[in-house]
């Protein structure tokens, strides 16, 4: 059975005015037009919708019903016009942000709780993966964007660099340095390094070697599989130094020391970067990247 909506919205309005004249005027219709409708769909459904007086109208017991259907159908229609816009607008809607870093130390928990807490209608997603797992997420379409820590190598589509962060070297407490303020790279060069193979641990050894590396003299840098969590924590053997950007200063560890790191030009960085797939469309995506730019341009730390 089709039943038009104008139709419907003629029953509502005469049962709110009780009468067909005062609801003709209020959507603007001829009494006789509103009159037909509702005549018609009562000939439709079987039933009387409406008694008829001198004095208005009354629903009928059959008419209840359909008037409070009628009413839960647009209040539906409303949510659902609302809805589409909000998400078509990335004010609602879902996003999955791929990271490959720890959010316990890193600005970019501040940066998402900031997000959360400007657009609540948006369902927010968070996977932690390797940077070669993100890659593939990204072209797999298993992710909307991925967050990662230094150079966007192995990505083929769009990225923009977020913020910086200083690198800073970790030293066991009893190492000669752990109490020199600031460390130049040059004070580095006999130290046995140890890194993480886990992001950002490739783009720390790039840049060690960038400092360090002399002909026939290359630093000595060992990679092991663990977290960056572990290789701090075995730093107070006193064996090896570590680098790290800044904010994994914010963990402590009773063995170890964090100290900036610089050369003669200043402190050196590096940059969290964003990327995504150019064919993805969707609107919460657009509505991340344009907060992103907006808010987290790229600004070296001092």
């Amino acid at each position: 059975m089709d039943i038009e909506l104008g139709t419907l919205r003629t029953v509502l309005a005469a049962d709110e005015h009780g009468s067909f004249r005062r609801a003709a005027s209020a959507l603007s219709l001829r009494q006789s037009t509103l009159s037909r409708r509702i005549r018609l769909l009562e000939e439709q459904l079987g039933v009387p919708l409406f008694e008829r007086s001198s004095g208005g109208v009354r629903v009928t017991p059959a008419g209840v019903g359909v008037v409070r259907t009628a009413q839960s159908m647009f209040e539906q229609m409303d949510r659902m016009v609302s809805t589409a816009r909000s998400v078509g607008s990335g004010d609602a809607g879902n996003i999955t942000i791929g990271l490959s870093t720890s959010l316990s130390v890193s600005k970019l928990r501040s940066v998402l709780a900031e997000y959360i807490k400007a657009l609540p209608k948006v369902d927010v997603q968070m996977v932690e993966r390797s940077r070669a797992q993100l890659i593939d997420g990204l072209d797999a379409g298993d992710m909307d964007i991925a967050i990662i820590v230094g150079e966007p190598r192995q990505h083929n589509g769009p990225s923009i660099a977020l913020w910086s962060e200083r690198i800073v070297v970790a030293l066991p407490s009893k190492h000669a340095l752990s109490t020199t303020e600031v460390i130049y790279w040059s004070d580095l060069r006999d130290e046995s390094f140890l890194l993480s193979r886990r992001d950002p641990g490739p783009d720390l050894k790039n840049i060690i070697v960038r400092k360090l590396a002399a002909p026939g003299n290359a630093p000595n840098i060992e990679m092991w599989d663990m977290s960056n969590e572990s290789i701090l924590a075995m730093l107070e053997a006193g064996i090896h130094v570590s680098v790290h950007s800044e904010s994994w200063t914010s963990l402590a560890y009773p063995g170890v020391r964090y100290r900036e790191v610089r050369d003669t030009s200043g402190p050196s960085h590096i940059t969290f970067t964003a990327c995504w797939s150019q064919h993805n469309k969707n609107p919460a995506l657009v509505r991340f990247l344009d907060f992103l730019r907006r808010n987290h341009h790229p600004t070296l730390l001092t």
